[in-house]
């Protein structure tokens, strides 16, 4: 009762004990009315404090549950500790797969086409939009357009960006004469990119399912897996009709990571574009970019870049795939408020010192 009272007192109020309430013989001393009601509000304050810390430490030791006392500051607001797995799938009865799930090494690769698993000719791309653009009659796209149409759907390219046509009829009609322009430009010969294929055996050795994404028709991405002998080395394979939207939209990689079964925190996407890193970011998966079509700083933004896909391990993948705070739920935007707020406050000091200096 007295550590209360004597906490009332720092609070603000003026100590009880300062008054003298009774005299050494115990008889009570006369006081005013005023006096009286601020003595019975002081006593109620205390009581109320007193309350407040004896449930305190009630909460406290229910929230240790053991006898043992942990060393290490740990927050123990509820939903915060521990942290909840997103990898984590209650419904496996059995606890060894579960435990396999939680851990960096349960992932999922997603590989674009070409640049990154066969060698690609940018060229042939171009020419083919030059091409259809003089059958049609349309004025010849611009270098500026046929960069921005890289990685989007053959309907999605002529209708939102070159602005040809937004018939549906017209534009998968057009979209089919430019896919057959350039597998005339292409010939139908495919060749694996050094590293590609060694790198694809690994992956296969240690059984981590693969996907495959393309904004190409299923019918000539299938024709050209097969040329190079890789049928049924992937568990997925998504194509120009699978989806609405190419990149930068994530629906690709979204989608086969549906497919795949996992979630796209433990998908790692192989890109060889700065639109396939944005893409893959927006989808929340990360992104290793092969400098295949781009030099190695440009591709910066990428969580990796390599320039062949053999310089890669298991490690670097599951180094990729760890567990991250984000992934746990965590607020890293509060930090970052808090952060700002410190140095908005040594800002200030800096500023105040700075001016008794100079006067």
């Amino acid at each position: 009762m007295i550590e209360s009272v004597g906490a009332i007192s720092l609070l603000g109020y003026s100590p009880i004990l300062g008054h003298c309430l009774k005299d050494c013989s115990f008889n009570r001393v006369a006081m005013s009315p005023n006096r009286l009601h601020r003595v019975r509000s002081n006593r109620t304050r205390a009581m109320e404090l007193a309350r407040e810390v004896y449930n305190f430490k009630e909460e406290d030791r229910s929230s240790k549950g053991f006898d043992y006392e942990s060393d290490s500051v740990v927050d123990r607001k509820p939903g915060l500790w521990p942290p909840n797995n997103k990898a984590d799938n209650p419904s496996l009865h059995n606890p060894l797969l579960r435990q396999e799930r939680m851990g960096c090494g349960w992932l999922g690769a997603v590989f674009e086409w070409e640049g990154v698993i066969v060698e690609d000719n940018p060229d042939h791309e171009k020419q083919a939009w030059l091409t259809l653009a003089q059958e049609e009659g349309k004025s010849p796209p611009l270098s500026f357009m046929l960069r921005r149409v890289e990685g989007m759907k053959n309907e999605q390219a002529i209708s939102e960006v070159l602005c040809w046509s937004r018939d549906p009829s017209q534009l998968k009609r057009m979209s089919l004469r430019k896919e057959q322009i350039y597998q005339a430009l292409q010939g139908g010969v495919y060749r694996f990119r050094d590293g590609s294929k060694e790198f694809i055996n690994v992956l296969t050795r240690y059984n981590i399912p693969m996907a495959l994404v393309s904004t190409r028709p299923r019918k000539n991405l299938e024709e050209a897996i097969g040329s190079i002998g890789i049928n049924g080395v992937f568990n997925v394979v998504v194509t120009a009709e699978d989806v609405y939207r190419g990149k930068p939209d994530p629906e690709m990689f979204a989608y086969a990571a549906q497919l795949l079964q996992f979630i796209p925190e433990r998908c790692i996407v192989f890109g060889n574009s700065n639109l396939t890193v944005e893409a893959a970011h927006e989808a929340r998966m990360k992104c290793v970019a092969v400098a295949s079509k781009h030099p190695v700083y440009e591709l910066s933004a990428a969580d990796l870049v390599v320039r062949w896909l053999d310089e890669l391990s298991i490690v670097d993948l599951k180094n990729l795939a760890d567990v991250e705070s984000s992934e746990f739920g965590a607020e890293p935007e509060v930090e970052m408020e808090l952060e700002v707020e410190d140095d908005a406050y040594a800002s200030s000091r800096v500023a105040i010192d700075d001016h008794d200096d100079f006067w």
